[in-house]
């Protein structure tokens, strides 16, 4: 382990211009009642992980099936999308619903597929920008879902200023999973569809976990989960976020008590390495999370192949929760740990 520090902003949070994340997925689930593709996910018991991690028991939120998209992310744009499309649509013409939408945005992965097809569900277009570092494959299947993709820049923070450019130039509906002063409403509603994962888990789940385990980038899917956790099971569970040591941009917030830019190289956890946090995610991390540990790109590595041996082939941004406990953090020996594995494998 990198590096731990215990939060001292837990139960009051961070003082943040933003709005705090919501904790009610009853509106998410009503949506997503209406989506032929939608179905839960399965929660996994895996005893021969925990006996190996040396915890009493450790359930797995399995989201590399969602919605044929391969990841969580498929909650969090197509929410946001699909409730404009629900304030806009004419009769039942929900495939011409936002014919004169257009949505743009950085991804370092998931979420621009879940802009691609959400936009293409309800007729919008989806521009996605990529840095040069993300795989042509990617970009491949962002195009077979109908995004347009440009390239721009070195990093994601580099495409994210790139798509915000292109947002004032054209006006275009930038559709981030970060939030910034100024910019919160559709983060917000992105950081909602992730709610419908945690909700899943908590009534999929035999007894409430002891600890929850959950790995950031931005942070939007760890500050949804850990606000319905609050507000289903109370202080009890002790909510841990993992970040990669690369981009350690939620600890270094939490020690300076506001947000910070973090540096750091590449990460081979791609998906999280984002050194700047969503100002939403940060305070509600900030009041819900007791622990903030990074791990290196080795500890990421080394987990996901022990994964992959226990049936549960992710990369090493998906496992990174689970990277962690396996690579020495105690939780103690009668720990009941929840964790996400937030993305299927890469191939090609």
């Amino acid at each position: 382990m990198i590096d731990r520090c215990d939060n001292p902003w837990r139960g009051q949070g961070l003082a943040i211009d933003a709005p705090w994340p919501h904790a009610d997925a009853r509106a998410v689930a009503r949506l997503l009642a209406l989506c032929p593709a939608h179905a839960p996910t399965p929660l996994r018991d895996c005893p021969a992980l925990a006996t190996r991690a040396g915890v009493a028991k450790l359930h797995v939120k399995d989201e590399r099936g969602r919605m044929g998209l391969g990841s969580f992310k498929a909650l969090g744009a197509a929410h946001a999308i699909a409730r404009q499309a629900a304030a806009a649509v004419q009769g039942d013409r929900w495939d011409r619903a936002l014919t004169d939408r257009s949505y743009v945005t950085a991804s370092a992965g998931n979420h621009g597929l879940s802009v691609a097809a959400a936009a293409r569900l309800f007729g919008a277009r989806a521009i996605i920008y990529l840095a040069e570092t993300v795989p042509q494959a990617f970009a491949a299947r962002l195009e077979a879902k109908g995004a347009k993709v440009m390239r721009e820049g070195a990093t994601y923070e580099d495409s994210m200023a790139a798509a915000e450019r292109a947002a004032r130039a054209q006006g275009w509906t930038l559709l981030s999973d970060s939030s910034w002063p100024g910019y919160t409403e559709l983060p917000l509603l992105v950081m909602e569809g992730y709610l419908q994962l945690a909700d899943e888990a908590a009534d999929q789940i035999d007894a409430p976990p002891s600890h929850i385990l959950l790995q950031a980038g931005v942070g939007g899917m760890a500050a949804a989960v850990a606000a319905l956790a609050r507000a289903r099971w109370g202080d009890a569970p002790q909510i841990i976020v993992v970040e990669p040591a690369a981009a350690p941009a939620l600890i270094d917030s939490i020690r300076a008590g506001h947000l910070v830019d973090s540096t750091g190289p590449v990460s081979n956890m791609g998906r999280l390495d984002c050194k700047t946090a969503s100002m939403i995610a940060l305070k509600g991390l900030s009041r819900d999370a007791d622990l903030f540990v990074t791990i290196s790109d080795d500890e990421a590595a080394t987990g996901a192949a022990i994964l992959a041996d226990h049936g549960l082939a992710t990369t090493p941004s998906g496992g990174a929760g689970l990277s962690a406990l396996l690579a020495g953090l105690d939780l103690g020996r009668r720990a009941r740990v929840l964790a996400i594995l937030s993305e299927g494998r890469e191939d090609g």
